[in-house]
């Protein structure tokens, strides 16, 4: 029973492998679905905007919140922009937006590729001439890639104005000091690990949601597995690669 347990991981692991390795394969080989980019960097992204308006905004406002009392402690409240500044454009903003790309976008790519998986219009699109890897599975991958960091920008942005209306409220601190300080905070360094975690995430959303999706049997049982499944690896896989690049870039001298 162990042994085939474990045979059946170490199959689903190689097939895991072949799809990624097909998938920087054919991404670099032409002709490439630009149309089809499009629209689903228009699904990925402006369709989020809602939502990752809301959370980012929030986050700005609590985290001020909470943040306030431990500093007014030390009679450090002016320090307050700096450090909602470092752990948005650290942690926060990255983090967050693949979390939510995950739930919102990982289950759409994964409920979409399945239900055409199972309704056989994967293999209708093989007959027809389409290559459907390329069409289905390479233009959501780029998309999510590219978007996530944009939307990861947009979050941080929201972020920081949540919390500078939360600060002009209680400390009288004007827009311009405000982000004054904040840019006196951060670096080079913490936007460039926030957007290479950002790509990594992307593509990990994309790449996961189209695995579960693509690969997907069993009827309506299997596209619900195919969604369910690609919100819950690909956060799990976040939190993974979070850890990593964090470690990652301790290593590297500043």
């Amino acid at each position: 029973m162990i042994s085939k347990t474990i045979d059946k991981y170490l199959v689903e692991l190689a097939e895991i492998h072949r799809f990624v390795m097909r998938f920087f394969r054919e991404v670099f080989v032409g002709p490439f679905e630009f149309k089809e980019i499009i629209r689903q960097c228009y699904e990925i992204g402006v369709k989020s905007l809602p939502l990752i308006s809301l959370t980012g905004f929030i986050i700005g406002v609590v985290f001020t919140k909470q943040s306030r009392p431990s500093l007014a402690d030390f009679g450090a409240q002016a320090m307050l922009p700096a450090l909602i500044a470092i752990a948005v454009i650290r942690a926060l903003a990255p983090l967050v937006t693949a979390l939510i790309a995950a739930g919102k976008v990982g289950s759409q790519i994964g409920a979409e590729l399945g239900s055409m998986k199972v309704s056989e219009q994967i293999e209708a699109m093989e007959v027809s001439g389409t290559n459907p890897f390329k069409f289905l599975v390479v233009s959501r991958v780029v998309a999510t890639s590219v978007m996530i960091p944009i939307l990861m920008f947009y979050t941080a942005f929201v972020a920081l104005m949540g919390a500078q209306m939360n600060i002009a409220q209680n400390e009288a601190t004007t827009i311009t000091v405000f982000f004054t300080e904040v840019f006196d905070a951060i670096t080079f360094r913490d936007v460039f690990s926030s957007l290479i975690k950002s790509i990594v995430f992307g593509f990990t959303i994309g790449i996961v949601g189209c695995f579960q999706g693509y690969t997907s049997s069993k009827g309506t049982e299997g596209v619900g597995r195919a969604a369910n499944w690609a919100v819950v690896m690909s956060m799990f896989l976040i939190f993974i690669e979070e850890l990593l690049i964090v470690q990652i870039l301790q290593l590297i001298p500043q």
